[in-house]
């Protein structure tokens, strides 16, 4: 089996113990560079996790010719810099979620690769985690009859960071227009078409109810799939409680699972529940790299590719608009 060899850009906290261990211990992948623009940051994560080379500027790990994929794992607001970047050095692509702040600054990052015909893959690996792969598999078998809706709500209280009004570029609306929701949001409704198909129409309301940052922290929205399943969603960032609570109803039957929560996936149906408990991998990312180096070995298609990501950015653009 060919050994691909990966880089990182931006070997921040993601990479410590979601993503980076995962294309480390993926057999015919290895972790060969990372890059962080602090030497001795760089120098630190290479150490603890046994990478051979480390640089300060991407240029350099881009280009080198031992590299044969770049894993950008920087803010949403250097994707496309970065992508292109590597486009460019016509090598493979994994981009952390969201693919960019905005669907207009995705289309041009995919184009790019489709113009190479390179691969590009977006780490929304929800795609490839078992409990939502069983969630597909109960949809697809019909096990709660036709599908009607689906509905999520997301919350949670403000933290420590948000009171102090200390900077954090989540918040930041240059870098994530409605915060917490680019960030958190992206994944369920990324997840959503991957299990419902894809949108056809999205709306909603966006706005700022607390102001201690300039990114909106308050969001509604209504959908359409183009299956005709309908879908609503609420997502509040300075709630008492946390809360995450997803419900995709069928004319015969309910789903019920969490999008984040490890909580059991339960199914109803005929006046009978079962409940099944899917733990997650201790390196979250693992199940959508393996997916990678199957794609790679022409085995299977990868769920979450750049075309899947410019899709979840329409989606986005579309639900955020201010109110």
């Amino acid at each position: 089996m060919r050994t691909y060899h990966w880089g990182i850009i931006g070997c921040g906290n993601v990479t410590e113990l979601k993503s980076g261990p995962a294309y480390q211990n993926t057999e015919g992948f290895k972790l060969s560079a990372v890059m962080r623009r602090t030497a001795t940051k760089a120098e630190d994560y290479a150490k603890r996790h046994n990478v051979p080379k480390y640089y300060t500027d991407a240029d350099a790990l881009i280009n080198d010719p031992k590299i044969d994929a770049i894993y950008i794992a920087t803010p949403p607001d250097s994707h496309a810099y970065y992508a292109l970047k590597v486009a460019k050095a016509g090598k493979i692509c994994c981009i952390e979620k969201p693919m960019a702040p905005s669907h207009d600054a995705c289309i041009t990052i995919n184009n790019a690769f489709l113009a190479k015909n390179i691969p590009l893959f977006v780490a929304y690996y929800r795609r490839s985690l078992p409990r939502f792969t069983q969630v597909r598999s109960w949809i697809d078998a019909n096990k709660i009859g036709t599908i009607r809706h689906i509905n999520w709500h997301l919350s949670k209280p403000t933290n420590a960071i948000d009171v102090s009004k200390t900077y954090n570029w989540r918040t930041d609306a240059n870098i994530a227009p409605a915060g917490y929701f680019d960030d958190l949001a992206s994944h369920g409704l990324d997840l959503f078409a991957y299990l419902l198909g894809d949108y056809s129409v999205a709306n909603g309301i966006a706005t700022n109810q607390q102001g201690l940052y300039s990114a909106q922290d308050a969001v509604t929205a209504n959908w359409l799939h183009k299956s005709g399943v309908t879908g609503s969603g609420s997502w509040n960032f300075g709630t008492e409680t946390r809360e995450d609570h997803v419900q995709i109803y069928g004319n015969n039957g309910k789903i019920q699972f969490s999008v984040f929560d490890e909580k059991p996936i339960i199914i109803e149906q005929n006046g009978q529940s079962e409940s099944i408990t899917i733990p997650n991998p201790k390196h979250i990312q693992m199940y959508h790299v393996e997916n990678i180096k199957k794609h790679l070995l022409q085995q299977s298609q990868h769920p979450s590719t750049g075309t899947t990501a410019v899709h979840t950015a329409w989606v986005m653009d579309q639900i955020r608009q201010p109110s």
